[in-house]
């Protein structure tokens, strides 16, 4: 949430609330087994591919206020 704010420059501000009972408690997935069994890594950095879903909704946006 911090990297999309500053990303696109907005003044939201991040709330806190309680969890659901089911709500996974690690959100940093393990992409190991991905590499060593597929031999697959990320061609995209996470803050390039936050930027680049930033973009496309903001000209999706655009689009759709034609």
């Amino acid at each position: 949430a911090k990297k999309i704010i500053e990303i696109t420059g907005s003044s939201s501000e991040i709330v806190f609330g309680e969890l659901p009972a089911d709500d996974p408690k690690v959100r940093c997935p393990d992409i190991s087994r991905a590499e060593k069994i597929l031999g697959w890594r990320p061609k995209v950095s996470l803050e390039e591919g936050l930027r680049s879903t930033v973009e496309y909704f903001k000209s999706l946006n655009e689009k759709l206020r034609r």
